[in-house]
């Protein structure tokens, strides 16, 4: 996957249907430790909550692994549309979880999958959202008086710096988009840039500008 839509921060929402509470959790994650992390801890905050229904897609090695869970509701009622919202809005390295608090009625299946995707999507509308796309690390070395016109360089290029270490020479980690990385070695070989070192440190996805 090339680029996809993800949050800036956490958020929760709550909807009240037919007197049982839905709060929806949405949450930043890049990995199924993260997943199972968060879920756990969930569980312990709404300790005496019926249900804790859940959906998320994350990207490893390219791939979206995606999972959903009615955890006791009618099948497909709570899990499965949760994770279709996720689906339709291109939402990755996301984890949402719906926790119910029964109210004693019961909704029956299709009030189910209204009360789930109503909590999800009202979680998402409450989300910053940002665009992430595969992108490249770099280790930089240079001399203190080549710092500001890099930055400048930086700025310019959206190019984001990440980590400074300031030494007997300037060491920093910058990220860059796949797109703008051949323009920038080439700007160190003809020595539009004064660098002393620098060295791929692998790709990653980073924040779109």
């Amino acid at each position: 996957m090339n680029e996809f839509i993800t949050v800036l921060k956490n958020e929760t929402a709550e909807i009240t249907e037919k007197k049982s509470r839905f709060i929806a959790d949405i949450i930043y994650v890049e990995n199924i430790k993260q997943v199972e992390e968060n879920i756990n801890s969930l569980k312990k905050k709404y300790y005496g909550s019926r249900h804790n229904c859940i959906a998320y897609r994350i990207i490893e090695n390219g791939q979206v692994i995606e999972r959903a869970s009615d955890d006791g509701e009618p099948s497909g009622t709570a899990g499965a549309p949760m994770l279709t919202i996720l689906q339709k809005n291109n939402l990755c390295n996301i984890l949402v979880v719906v926790t119910r608090y029964f109210g004693g009625i019961l909704l029956g299946t299709g009030g189910l999958v209204r009360a789930y995707s109503e909590a999800t999507q009202k979680a998402i509308e409450k989300c910053e959202l940002c665009t992430k796309i595969n992108g490249e690390e770099i280790f930089v070395k240079l001399d203190y008086s080549s710092f500001e016109k890099f930055k400048y360089y930086c700025k310019n290029k959206n190019i984001t710096i990440n980590e400074i270490n300031y030494l007997s020479d300037i060491e920093l980690k910058c990220e860059m988009e796949i797109s703008v990385k051949t323009q920038f070695l080439r700007d160190i070989e003809t020595k539009v840039l004064n660098i002393k070192e620098y060295r791929p440190l692998g790709t990653k996805y980073i924040t779109k500008k």
